[in-house]
């Protein structure tokens, strides 16, 4: 039997189980360790993807939205690089009693999330506001990149 265990507040909890004594061979062994590793990798994965984001674009602006509950704007940072969008957050609740968790789907910590925008922004013309728990991105696009109406001409 092999057990996967991580520990949430110094107190093991039990991640994955596998009865390795059913396998039928290497390849399956294989195939068991493959799933394993991907199941793990994407758990990891997921952490920054807890936010909920919606990026669209308007006539003028690109817009960005990510819900971040409980989150403070002392606690955000937001830097734009080129047309890279980077959002780094922290959610640190406050001490509490020690818990013993049943079920803990609200993510905690550091998280870290980049996004490549569809045009080219002003970027001292950005804005990021809160408000009850939703963070709103506005930037205004170049010039250059907002769309133009181009007159036909009759030959």
């Amino acid at each position: 039997m092999l057990d996967i265990i991580r520990r949430t507040n110094g107190q093991p909890v039990p991640y994955r189980s596998w009865n390795l004594a059913n396998l039928g061979g290497f390849s399956d062994l294989f195939s068991e360790f493959d799933r394993l590793w991907s199941e793990v990798a994407s758990s990891f994965g997921r952490w920054a993807e807890s936010y909920p984001v919606d990026l669209y674009e308007t006539g003028e602006e690109v817009v960005l939205e990510m819900a971040v509950p409980g989150i403070s704007k002392d606690d955000l940072d937001i830097s734009l690089e080129g047309r890279q969008l980077t959002i780094r957050g922290n959610y640190n609740p406050a001490a509490s009693e020690e818990r013993r968790y049943w079920l803990q789907g609200i993510p905690r910590g550091a998280f870290s999330r980049t996004l490549t925008l569809p045009a080219g922004v002003e970027v001292d013309k950005v804005q990021a506001t809160v408000h009850n728990g939703l963070l709103r991105i506005s930037m205004p696009k170049t010039p250059e990149a907002k769309a133009r109406r181009i007159a036909v001409k009759v030959q």
